[in-house]
């Protein structure tokens, strides 16, 4: 459960394209020797267990047609994906960091702020509306601007 309190904290949208933390923002990166035009397109192929499932969601135009794309009956999905879902989205916002130094100075620029999903329906990676969800989209944030301090730290070691 997230527990600070709302003055202790920033407060981003995951859903906003105009934002580069987001992961439906317009930052395509290279990850498994493919080509991805979002975080959520992404993520949302990896809970996918056929491949040509994953290409239809990877190729589609848009957020809303990836979303489509992986929804179905007949999309057989992932029997860890409930294990694996956070560590999947950690990989594909930490190599779209990677991928673009702006968004890495613009994550790290929130120097040790509690970063929260406003999600007021998402209770799983957001903080939902009465602000006890797991959120854990603030929590990938704020692992991978852990992890891209201290790589900064190592390169700037002599």
């Amino acid at each position: 459960m997230f527990t600070a309190a709302p003055e202790q904290a920033l407060y981003l949208s995951m859903e906003n394209p105009d934002d580069g933390l987001s992961r439906v923002s317009p930052h395509p990166f290279e990850l498994e020797g493919k080509h991805w035009p979002t975080v959520e397109h992404y993520y949302l192929a990896m809970r996918l267990i056929r491949e040509e499932d994953q290409e239809k969601v990877r190729q589609a135009t848009g957020v809303m047609a990836a979303r489509k794309a992986a929804k179905g009956w007949f999309r057989k999905k992932r029997g860890d994906w409930k294990q694996v879902q956070t560590v999947v989205m950690t990989r594909a916002v930490y190599t779209k960091m990677r991928s673009y130094p702006p968004l890495t100075e613009k994550l790290l620029a929130t120097g040790n702020e509690t970063l929260v999903e406003d999600s007021q329906f998402d209770y799983f990676w957001g903080c939902g509306r009465d602000k006890r969800g797991d959120n854990h989209y603030g929590k990938v944030l704020m692992n991978v601007r852990a992890k891209l301090r201290d790589e900064a730290q190592q390169l700037a070691k002599p």
